[in-house]
């Protein structure tokens, strides 16, 4: 459904390129493309800035390829933050967990035992959060993840993006588990939603992937030797200086 128009809407909607999770063949065939050209050139693994360069570049964004922030890579006001997880089993996997950033009750609210009141720090790493997502959303909108589910022999990829919201903390109860780490579960279901670990103050949040994921596959490039690419950039000995 379109946005309606109001005559007292002052927030900037962005055109955006498709429906959300809805990505179409070409911009498919775009990345797995550019995943080719990474295997070609030697990567051993698909990093997190590795797929922001993959999805910037088959778009036409700009990776802002910055460790602070929600947005990644921005397309006019839109923006996506970029997430990449390995997996086993790509295709039949339900459930993943993103590592969401570094929330420090500490010092973002002077917490300095986690585990005094683990409610009022859940609360706090979920406030952490719900910051950094109005802060995105100030600048950005729509704002969205976009997860890529990578295999380990990276051949095999499932993707899909999810609206980047805010989570209300009051639908959440926290407790520890034998590690230490918080957990956290939504009220009503039970579901585990969230982990947070003090050690390094890391925030996990556990995803579902649907079952409109798009699932997709690439050919292991033939291997190029050095010997190979050094004759087609026409190296010779005058690129190396010695200095002495």
């Amino acid at each position: 459904m379109k946005h309606p128009r109001l005559r007292d809407g002052k927030k900037l909607q962005t055109s955006e390129p498709y429906p959300m999770n809805e990505l179409p063949d070409d911009l498919i065939v775009k990345i797995g493309g550019y995943l080719v050209h990474l295997l070609y050139i030697g990567r051993k693994d698909i990093t997190g800035s590795d797929w922001g360069d993959a999805f910037s570049d088959a778009i036409g964004g700009k990776h802002l390829d910055s460790p602070i922030g929600i947005a990644d890579v921005v397309l006019g006001k839109m923006a996506w933050s970029m997430k990449t997880v390995k997996n086993t089993r790509p295709f039949t996997a339900r459930n993943i967990r993103l590592i969401s950033g570094r929330c420090s009750p500490d010092y973002s609210y002077g917490i300095t035992d986690p585990h005094k009141d683990i409610q009022e720090t859940g609360r706090a790493v979920l406030g952490i959060w719900n910051e950094r997502i109005n802060l995105a959303q100030d600048e950005f909108n729509p704002v969205r993840t976009s997860i890529l589910v990578r295999s380990n022999d990276l051949l095999s990829y499932t993707l899909f993006e999810e609206d980047n919201h805010r989570f209300r903390t009051s639908d959440y109860i926290w407790e520890a588990n034998s590690n230490g780490n918080l957990i956290g579960k939504h009220i009503e279901s039970g579901e585990t939603c969230f982990t947070w670990q003090p050690h390094g103050s890391q925030f996990t949040i556990h995803t579902r992937i649907p079952e409109n994921a798009v699932k997709f596959t690439i050919k292991r490039p033939p291997v190029i030797s050095k010997d190979d690419i050094l004759r087609a950039i026409d190296f010779d000995d005058s690129w190396v200086q010695i200095i002495k």
